[in-house]
Formats: structure tokens, sequence, C-alpha cells
């Protein structure tokens, strides 16, 4: 008996598709065991025993991460959600249990209010606006915290990073209230290019850094949380509290320190060919808006002012009778009904496409759209 439940359409057609605009094309198991496999024949000498509770390939990579980042050692993770209630809950070990984040935060919007439930730790919103906070608003609170948490970008606010002046205002308020710094960097990598400053200058005065492997990096699944080599001593404490020491997990490394070979020197260029992908789309589709504009990373998003059914009909036609995929998934997000939004992310298949190339799909794309 076969339990395995058929493809949904969206994947199907994405499969299928002669070129793919935003993301990567999607996989099989097969296909994706493949690929492991392949990585037998990669740089990582695989000789040696497999890991066992976080040793062997394991603190390879936590080593090699905590280089990138500038910090003195690093922990891994088998969920970003995991990492950060360990971390958030190591500062409370030390500071308190209230963290300073935005509304918008991974965790107060996809962690099911597990900094709660789990960690008994509360919340300070930082500011209302679709931005991260600025140093002025933070100084102004009137309820006061122990930890202030940024995430770089604000994914739910559209990918959004700060300028580097406003990010350097926010470490000087911190250090000057004694406050710590947790960066939940799920997509910090491609964070560079925006601040125009390496991984080690935008974490140096961070107490402690999140990072994820699959997110950008195209890694099976894992996160990594590095600070100070004491500090990491007592997050590996509540890493087995939440029950993350896993007894082997070289799969999902081995995929991680692939991503760090082959996607990491990539991200400059993506996100640098993603202002030539946002401008193109906004000038086929005048009523479409880009944000931010230009991106700040190379995701951002997309809106159109029509019904997320209709939008995702039409990418279904265009992926099988065209043969191509220009967005995933639309949905609405918003109070407005109709309105609706796709989050474009430019990565390898994205290089391959002229802003006219862009142009023209993206009006065929609204052609079919308008003939329903």
């Amino acid at each position: 008996m076969n339990d395995t439940p058929p493809p949904d359409r969206r994947f199907t057609a994405r499969r299928q598709a002669d070129r793919l605009l935003s993301g990567l094309r999607p996989q099989t198991v097969r296909e994706s065991l493949a690929d492991l496999a392949a990585l037998a024949d990669g740089p990582h000498p695989l000789d040696g025993p497999v890991d066992k509770y976080g040793d062997g390939l394991v603190r390879t990579l936590e080593r090699r991460v905590a280089d990138l980042l500038g910090k003195p050692d690093a922990a891994y993770f088998p969920t970003g959600t995991m990492a950060q209630q360990a971390a958030l809950r190591t500062w409370a070990d030390t500071h308190g249990p209230v963290v300073g984040m935005h509304p918008l935060a991974h965790p107060e919007v996809h962690e099911r209010g597990a900094h709660r439930v789990l960690s008994e730790l509360r919340t300070v919103p930082l500011t209302t606006a679709r931005r991260l906070p600025t140093a002025a608003e933070l100084a102004a609170l009137d309820e006061p915290y122990h930890v202030l948490m940024l995430e770089l970008p604000l994914r739910d606010a559209g990918f959004l990073l700060p300028s580097w002046g406003e990010l350097d205002a926010l470490y000087d308020l911190a250090e000057e209230q004694g406050r710590p710094v947790h960066l939940d960097g799920a997509r910090l990598w491609e964070s560079t290019a925006h601040f125009g400053r390496p991984l080690p200058e935008i974490c140096a005065r961070a107490g402690s850094v999140y990072v994820s492997f699959y997110k950008s990096l195209g890694g099976h699944s894992g996160a990594m949380v590095a600070g100070e080599e004491e500090w990491v001593r007592r997050l590996k404490v509540w890493r087995h509290r939440y029950g993350g020491q896993i007894w082997q997990q070289w799969p999902a490394v081995l995929s991680a320190l692939a991503g760090l070979d082959r996607e990491l020197p990539r991200l400059p260029a993506y996100t640098a060919h993603a202002r030539t992908v946002a401008a193109a789309l906004a000038a086929a589709a005048p009523d479409a808006r880009v944000h931010p504009e230009p991106p700040h990373t190379h995701q951002f998003q997309l809106w159109l002012p029509h019904p997320a059914e209709r939008l995702n009909e039409a990418g279904h036609r265009q992926a099988e009778e065209r043969g191509t995929s220009l967005f995933g998934g639309w949905w609405e997000p918003g109070p407005l009904p109709g309105l609706s939004m796709t989050e474009v992310t430019v990565q390898a298949d994205a290089l391959e496409w002229t802003a006219d190339e862009v142009a023209a799909a993206m009006e065929e794309f609204l052609d079919l759209l308008h003939k329903g």
C-alpha cells in the first residue's frame, strides 16, 4: 500500500516548467536523496565515524559558522524555533524573562507562542511600524525589557533591513542600557550587500546570533546560534532540555556545509539581480507594488489587487501551458480581500533572466489572469 499523498498542482506545474523565476525547482524524495549522495565526493572528509550527540561533522559545522559570524563558538539545532527559544531562555537566566521584539517577529507570528507557553518569556513590542524600530523609539518606551531581539531582515514586513547607521544606533542604546542583543538572523547571510559590511562586523556587537541553513543556503534543515564560549556552553544545556541533543544529524549537517560552499558566495549576486527583477515586474504591471523598492535582499514582496485564487490559477496555467513559472504561491495576508501578495526569491535560476524576459513573462501572466 502506498501512503504517499499525490503531489499538488503547484508542485507538478513548477517541476515541469522550463524556466523558474522565483525560488528553487521542487524535488522529489528520490532527487533529494541523490543530491545528498553526491556530496560523498565533495570536499568534506567523510571516512570518520558518524556524529554522536553533536560531535564529528556537527562540530565541524559549528566551528565554521562561528568563524563566519566572528564569534568564539556556536551550537547546532535541528530547528530554528528551538534555537530561538534556547537562546532567549539562556539570556533570561542572567538578565530576565522580558524580551523586546517586533510584533511581526518570527516568535510572535510563526512559533505558536512557544516563548510564552514553553519558555515563560514575556515580550514588549518595540514599534507598531512595519519596519525595524529606531533607537529613539526604544528610548521612548515606557515598559522595560531585559533582552533586545532584532530580526534581520524582518521577513513579514518585506525582508526589511535598517541602514547601518540605524543598526549601530540600536547597538549603542542596548549597550548604554546594559541589554544584550540577540539577532534573529534566519536570513542574515544575504544582508551583507545592503549593509556594505562583512558578517563579523554586522554581528560583532550582538551577544548571540541565530542563522538558518535552509532558508537561503538550500540545506535540508537546521540552525545555529553563535556567541561567547561560556554563553554557548549554557545554551547547550537548554538545547538538551528542549530535546535538541540528537543522536545523529549528519545528513542535515552535510547539506548545510554544502550550502555554505555553494550558495553563500552567490548571495550578493542574487541580491543585485533582485533589483533588476523587481524593477522589471513593476514596469510590466502598472497596478503592482514591489516592497521594498528596491529590495534590501534577494527576496521581496510583490502585491497585486486580485484575489489569490485567480493569481494562483494564472500561475499554474502559465507553467503548464507556457513552460514558465514566475511565482510560488499567492495569498491575501492583509485586511482587504482581493489584495494579494507573493514573496519573490531570486536565486540561481533567476540569474538567467534578463529584465526584458521578466517583463515579457509578467505581461503573459497578466494576460492569462485577465482572460480567466
